[in-house]
């Protein structure tokens, strides 16, 4: 989330309620951390999986519907990812718009990079996407699917 927001050339306390909302002229430091505050304890996550509330450029090719799909394949995701292939891996590429001629590259990044994308048992689905953008950003032929 916090390279979403920086991301998208967000002020000092990023894109929210806070800011677009409360603190909509905030110029004194002790408005922008209430604006911060606000945006991380109210509305950030889902401000930015809507793409509302100025974070418009959160709705990219790695948006809300990438997220469902991740939240709700996140097992077979794993498992599919730890091997480099399978059905949820090549669908997952497919939804964030990876062509056929990259699909080798996703692959073997996510299969590299599994231990980062997939850091516990415990990981939740926006810190693998958070992991999975980084990991994508860092990749020359698959950076361009970042928008």
């Amino acid at each position: 989330p916090l390279t979403a927001m920086a991301a998208g050339g967000h002020g000092p306390a990023g894109c929210g309620l806070g800011t677009e909302v409360i603190f909509v002229k905030a110029d004194e430091w002790h408005e922008h951390v209430m604006a911060a505050t606000t945006n991380a304890s109210a509305s950030n996550t889902f401000a930015m999986t809507s793409g509302t509330m100025g974070c418009q450029d959160a709705n990219g090719p790695l948006n809300r519907q990438t997220l469902q799909f991740i939240d709700q394949n996140l097992e077979q995701l794993a498992v599919d990812s730890a091997s480099g292939q399978g059905e949820s891996l090549s669908a997952l590429a497919e939804l964030i718009g990876v062509s056929s001629t990259d699909q080798t590259s996703f692959n073997l990044a996510v299969k590299q990079n599994f231990d980062h994308i997939f850091s516990s048992s415990t990981v939740q689905s926006g810190q693998v996407m958070s992991a999975l953008v980084e990991v994508m950003s860092k990749d020359q032929s698959l950076a361009k699917y970042l928008g």
